[in-house]
């Protein structure tokens, strides 16, 4: 299967898993009280978040042929992205500065002037154009990696601490073993192993990057499973995965919550160092700043592909990071009694 083919059914199985998780919150009380105060509370946020969202969905519907939006053919041999199509035609043949007219060094007029926001970085790209496509390789670090990692977590942390004896001694082993090898060291061993690449980095950042959301786990479940209700269901014959399916997981949920954020924003923040390295992902943000470095010592300086590439990786972050803050406050049940 070609890449964009794969790219377009996973955007339909987004929407598809969007549309349904929609109908979820809609039918249960819970979540649609908490998503509506989320709503109250962090408005702006959640609509930041969901720009960069759907930048990303722009940047992964893609086909072969036909024409960008300023009327430039594009390759029919090539899928190009609505983005990629939105800026079809617009390279240069150098750095030029935001809306210039023309060329930052020897003064050529440009093909396109005055609509380069951003300038272009020294091969003629368009640097807004880079900044847009950077969203979805952001997202793509930060979501997929936390969807391996964290079930993970949850798998080891729960079943150590609910079920102890010998399985929580060999869960702590593979955890304490982990938590000692120096994370980055091994964070580029199994790059290196595995090969560069989105997949493979997410992959590698995955398996490095459950330990610490799992012994926090581990412990909480093991002040769960001592309490009342815990102990009257098992009283009353229920079965040991079912207190563990309702009443374990769900009061773990505020950890998770508040861990999917701060292992979001750190994931991002690692591709970035990965990048300095020289073994970061292709477009990304990181590699946007680790190309830049020079620029800063150039006279006149050349500061905005440093600069857009620096915004947007604040910008989602912090979203997020709000985002998260607000859910962990409302999921919280100690915070909802403190409310109460």
């Amino acid at each position: 299967m070609e890449a964009h083919v794969f790219s377009n059914l996973a955007v339909v199985v987004l929407l598809a898993l969007g549309a349904a998780t929609v109908v979820f919150v809609r039918r249960n009380r819970l979540w649609s009280e908490a998503l509506a105060e989320l709503w109250r509370r962090r408005r702006f946020s959640v609509l930041v978040v969901g720009l960069y969202v759907l930048i990303a969905l722009l940047d992964s519907i893609a086909w072969v042929g036909g024409t960008g939006a300023n009327g430039a053919s594009i390759e029919a041999f090539e899928a190009r992205s609505v983005i990629d199509r939105l800026f079809a035609g617009t390279r240069e043949s150098s750095y030029s500065a935001p809306l210039a007219d023309h060329a930052f060094y020897g003064g050529k007029p440009l093909e396109a002037p005055g609509t380069h926001l951003l300038g272009t970085d020294i091969l003629g790209r368009d640097v807004l154009h880079r900044t847009l496509k950077g969203a979805r390789v952001a997202l793509l670090i930060g979501g997929v990696t936390t969807l391996i990692a964290i079930p993970l977590a949850l798998l080891f942390g729960v079943t150590a601490g609910y079920f102890g004896g010998r399985l929580d001694d060999a869960v702590f082993f593979v955890m304490s073993t982990l938590a000692s090898i120096p994370g980055l060291l091994l964070l580029i061993a199994l790059i290196m192993a595995l090969g560069k690449g989105t997949w493979q980095v997410c992959l590698a950042l995955g398996v490095t990057g459950w330990v610490g959301l799992s012994r926090v786990v581990r412990g909480e479940t093991l002040k769960l499973r001592e309490l009342d209700y815990v102990q009257a269901a098992r009283a009353l014959g229920v079965s040991e995965l079912r207190i563990v399916v309702r009443h374990v997981i769900p009061n773990l949920m505020h950890l998770v919550i508040i861990t999917f954020v701060l292992m979001f924003s750190g994931l991002v923040l690692s591709e970035a160092i990965l990048a300095w390295l020289g073994i970061g992902v292709d477009g990304s943000w990181g590699q946007m700043i680790d190309q830049a470095r020079d620029e800063l010592s150039r006279v006149p300086v050349v500061w905005w592909n440093l600069t857009a590439a620096a915004a947007a990786l604040f910008g989602l972050l912090l979203a997020v990071n709000f985002v998260g803050d607000a859910l962990r406050d409302i999921l919280d049940p100690r915070t909802l009694r403190e409310d109460g």
